[in-house]
């Protein structure tokens, strides 16, 4: 039997270039997308070179739109073995908006769409989270740093408080006192790199046989990137394709670029 992966953001850019390698190399792909229309073109797409694909429309902010798409995974699949957290969004500008926004996009998305699918993650299943160079702890300020430095001392409900304190923050004027940048895409891909040591945790405690993984593709010529990025869409797929199916991968919890671990 095939294996089955899910990949969110998956109509365009890195999600796509994921969705058509791993089809390439035998996978079944679900493309999810919150434009319905663009989803379905960009299936067609993969469809058109040989690569099974289906699509489903998903909103990662919308809790009843992750519910939809759970149960219609194991209605319909009964299962998957790679689940992509690909979807995000950055903004040009800060304000309070943008920061709720970003991080309900970034952080909270890949939390609510990894909650809903994991119990229908089969042995030997990989998660892999899409990261960023940008998600660097040496941007905030050395006491809150200090909490993220040990991602292990942190509860998953200590980390959620963490990113809703930030939003709250940046509402409040006072995030620089507060220890947090000016840059809600850096904060929420902070918190996706200790979600991701988290679930890691969790997943080695239960024996499950899955890996959950963070990658930063690097700058990468797509939309969010724009056209002077340094890097090409196929290689920034490179290291979350291999995560997602190399046998060589056993790391857990771990953040990684061009295929080795990487410090954040």
């Amino acid at each position: 039997m095939a294996r089955i992966a899910l990949i969110t953001g998956g109509n365009r850019g890195i999600g796509y270039e994921v969705g058509r390698q791993l089809g390439q190399r035998g996978v079944e792909v679900i493309l999810t997308s919150r434009d319905d229309a663009a989803g379905r073109t960009a299936c067609d797409e993969l469809l058109a070179e040989g690569v099974s694909a289906r699509h489903h429309r998903l909103d990662v902010t919308r809790d009843d739109s992750v519910q939809d798409l759970a149960a219609w995974v194991k209605a319909e699949l009964g299962g998957l073995d790679i689940l992509v957290n690909n979807a995000g969004i950055v903004f040009q500008g800060f304000d309070a908006e943008i920061a709720r926004q970003t991080i309900d996009t970034n952080f909270f998305g890949p939390l609510r769409v990894t909650e809903a699918l994991l119990p229908l993650l089969r042995p030997s299943g990989r998660i892999v989270m899409i990261s960023s160079g940008l998600g660097d702890r040496s941007k905030l300020g050395p006491e809150r740093r200090a909490r993220f430095e040990t991602p292990s001392r942190l509860t998953r409900d200590a980390l959620i408080a963490e990113m809703r304190a930030f939003v709250a923050a940046v509402a409040a004027g006072r995030h620089e006192a507060e220890g947090w940048p000016s840059s809600a895409y850096a904060v929420s891909k902070i918190g996706l790199n200790v979600l991701t040591d988290l679930v890691g945790q969790e997943l080695a405690a239960a024996d499950r046989g899955i890996l959950c993984n963070a990658v930063c593709p690097g700058w990468v010529r797509t939309d969010m990137g724009g056209p002077n990025a340094h890097r090409s869409v196929e290689e920034g797929a490179d290291t979350p394709v291999w995560l997602a199916i190399s046998p060589d991968v056993t790391a857990q919890g771990a953040v990684f670029r061009d295929r080795k671990p990487y410090a954040w």
